[in-house]
């Protein structure tokens, strides 16, 4: 097997994420099979049980792990499916280790950190990587490992010990050291500063890891000088150092990647090079420059809890992304705190209700994204109201799509107590109820979880002609809470529709109102499988509502962006808009 670990220095919040997965990217499209993991050194099993503010969202796999988002990541970009197995914690290691103690499996040895510990992340490591991904036959022949935190945090000491193990057994031609670094410019003196890059590889050798790679985030490209003073302190030949600075889009940094070379050098390092063909990157760029050219907006309000930061709905912004290229649209997101919302007589600052509801009345589209608390909970339920009586499309997940059943009770029902009992346990009128499965005394992996099959109820609704009139689709689930059964058939008869239930025709998937442009909720997240190449259904037919191309999208009339090749590709307003393609990517 072969290893590529991804390290991290200076500062947290560099990108190594999305360095891990341009890398597995560019070793994809170069023909090998790859697959990834992320090592995470906090004490919780697992991403569950944290707070979006403290980690960004959690994100959730087929198998029902929660997970660390950078795992998101790693699926839209090599488009593969993980395993909760693909997400190491310390957590799970120490309980890995006291459940082999207790049974006895050490034979009465003093249980220490070395080897005990150390064995058993790499013998993890190793298990992982020869797992087949996606029903391929046999194992990836390339494992990318991303090592959470930054060199010198105490709670990484045991990993960084495993990981310096791991690439001796594995040997040389086997494992390639990446290390994500920062090269910032004082701005009063205007130079690239390598210091704390060359603090930062001394610490990573002195703790047994020595980088092939240096992989350098600045603003702009690193000065020659520059890469010559850190190939000279760090000891990485120059033609190993690359610069990752900041690019116009995401999709751009596997390019970045390219373009340096990056993949030569880590398949030298892995005795792959004759193995490898060139990366086969073609549409990869299309997407990316059609991504730079595109100026007619799409404004989408996010109504929600967590607004403060971006992390905690990284997969919905990337599913937005996504459906808004495939619509040729340049995706513009506002950010409208829920609670800003409500009763303006409340807030110390009457500003902020007055900018929310401008921010939500000028979008072309609302989104209420899932979580948890009541915090925010009526101005969400306000949204909801504003959209469906002004016919804005509407798309609701998880908590969203409660808030819109909740709003419909109440407004058009009225039933002005009507709620969830997450929030009022005496309501009257109880919309959404607790899930029978549930557990109210353990928080962790207690939810209804992972991949679960919805069974569309006609073929004549907007959802079932966006999966392209399936009769199920399977999706991602995170909730405790469910629409009561009991009150379906009133609001059924005053005319919402659940177009998607489950197998047992008793738990609500999907909700439309027919008669709404568009206006969808729906008890799963589909963000999770969104993929640049295959935007989410939902969140296609919510931006092309925005845009006035859903009748397009619905009869399947719309000019599909597929594999750009070399012809002209036509905008969904008839226009070339000034866009072609030589095949090498789009050009204006």
């Amino acid at each position: 097997m072969k290893y590529v670990l991804v390290t991290g220095g200076v500062v947290s919040g560099l990108g190594k994420g999305v360095t891990a997965s341009s890398i597995g990217l560019i070793l994809k499209a170069s023909g090998l099979r790859v697959t990834s993991i992320k090592i995470d050194p906090y004490l919780n099993t697992d991403a569950g049980t944290m707070s979006p503010f403290e980690h960004g969202e959690v994100f959730v796999l087929d198998d029902g792990g929660e997970v660390d988002l950078d795992l998101g990541n790693y699926e839209r970009f090599l488009d593969i499916t993980l395993t909760r197995d693909n997400n190491i914690t310390t957590g799970k290691i120490y309980q890995s280790v006291t459940e082999k103690e207790r049974k006895g499996d050490y034979l009465g040895q003093t249980v220490q950190v070395v080897p005990h510990v150390t064995n058993a992340i790499q013998e993890w490591i190793e298990r992982v990587a020869i797992t087949p991904v996606d029903g391929e036959e046999g194992p990836a022949d390339v494992c990318v490992i991303e090592l959470g935190g930054t060199i010198g945090d105490i709670e990484s000491m045991p990993f960084i010990e495993a990981l310096g193990q791991l690439s001796h057994r594995a040997g040389a031609g086997n494992f390639c050291s990446v290390h994500v670094s920062l090269v910032p410019v004082l701005h009063v003196v205007g130079e690239q500063k390598t210091k704390p890059t060359q603090q930062s590889v001394r610490g990573l050798r002195s703790l047994g890891l020595t980088p092939n790679i240096l992989a350098c985030r600045s603003t702009t490209e690193l000065d020659g000088n520059v890469k010559e003073k850190l190939s000279r302190f760090c000891h990485v030949p120059i033609e190993n150092i690359i610069t990752l600075y900041d690019v116009t889009n995401i999709w751009r940094v596997p390019l970045l990647l390219q373009d340096q070379k990056a993949h030569e050098v880590i398949l030298k390092s892995l005795n792959l090079k004759g193995y490898a063909l060139k990366p086969a990157l073609g549409e990869w760029i299309s997407r990316a420059d059609l991504c730079d050219v595109l100026h007619d907006p799409v404004r989408v309000a996010m109504v929600g809890k967590y607004t403060g930061l971006t992390d905690s709905y990284l997969s919905v912004l990337k599913a937005l992304l996504h459906a808004s290229v495939a619509c040729y649209r340049k995706l513009c997101v506002d950010w409208v705190p829920a609670s800003d919302l409500e009763d303006a007589t409340k807030k110390e600052n009457p500003n902020t209700y007055k900018s929310a509801w401008n921010l939500l009345k000028g979008a072309d589209a609302v989104l209420v994204p899932g979580g948890f608390g009541d915090r925010g909970l009526e101005g969400k339920i306000l949204a909801a109201k504003y959209a469906r009586e002004n016919r804005i499309p509407y798309l609701g997940i998880c908590l969203g799509m409660q808030i819109s059943v909740i709003e419909f009770a109440r407004s058009v029902l009225g039933l002005q107590d009507a709620n969830s009992t997450e929030f009022d346990p005496n309501t009257q009128n109880p919309c959404v109820i607790f899930m029978p499965e549930g557990s109210k005394t353990h928080m962790g992996g207690t939810m209804r979880l992972g991949s679960r099959r919805t069974y569309f109820q006609c073929t004549s609704s907007k959802s079932a002609k966006l999966y392209g009139n399936r009769s199920f689709v399977d999706e991602r689930h995170r909730h405790r809470y469910e629409v009561n059964p009991d009150m379906v058939p009133r609001l059924e008869e005053a005319g919402l529709s659940f177009a998607g239930k489950d197998e047992t025709g008793c738990r609500m998937e999907i909700v439309e109102l027919p008669t709404h442009p568009y206006l969808v909720g729906v008890q799963f997240h589909p963000e999770f499988k969104s993929r640049p190449g295959r935007p989410s259904a939902l969140f296609l037919g919510l931006v092309a509502a925005a845009c006035g191309q859903l009748d397009a999208v619905l009869k399947k009339h719309r000019t599909k962006t597929c594999k750009l090749t070399s012809t002209h590709y036509e905008l969904p307003n008839g226009s070339l808009d000034g866009i072609y393609s030589n095949g090498n990517g789009l050009h204006v």
